[in-house]
């Protein structure tokens, strides 16, 4: 049994899709990154690699190489997926919140989940997705930014 934890945020920019777990969202801004900036799927990434004592995000994809400029994060998260199996292992389960205090985020879960399940080739019931304000505080609570953090559990296969 192997376990990582992974964390990320972004701060919020007008004039910026707003992109969560592969989900665009309808929201007047969006995530600042080189990427599309989904810190759902990006803290994932670094939880997945720390289980498998990896490195982080920056390692695998630097934001200084164009060729992950505006890329879609669900793509970076099926390349991770490939050093799971690569690695012998299967994911028996992904925990993620994500921080915002806007917009809100109940009707997106299900296909945040959809989408992860897919990308990862699990079953949707080992993902789990919970969404938080932080009542006003930090980042989030005053809407500079959004955060996620997720643990993921990983056995052998």
């Amino acid at each position: 049994m192997r376990i990582g934890y992974g964390y990320d945020v972004h701060r919020l920019i007008p004039d910026r899709k707003l992109i969560l777990g592969g989900v665009e969202i309808p929201f007047h801004s969006g995530l600042l990154g080189h990427s599309d900036a989904d810190v759902v799927i990006h803290a994932i990434i670094d939880a997945i690699l720390g289980a498998l004592a990896r490195g982080d995000i920056g390692q695998h994809f630097p934001d200084t190489n164009p060729e992950y400029k505006n890329i879609s994060s669900r793509i970076l998260l099926s390349k991770i997926s490939s050093l799971i199996s690569e690695s012998n292992m299967r994911i028996e389960n992904v925990d993620t919140t994500i921080c915002a205090q806007e917009p809100k985020l109940t009707l997106y879960i299900k296909e945040m989940r959809s989408n992860l399940a897919k990308d990862l080739q699990t079953d949707i019931d080992n993902i789990s997705i919970k969404a938080t304000t932080e009542e006003g505080l930090g980042i989030s609570g005053s809407q500079k930014g959004i955060s996620a953090t997720a643990v993921v559990l990983l056995n052998p296969a």
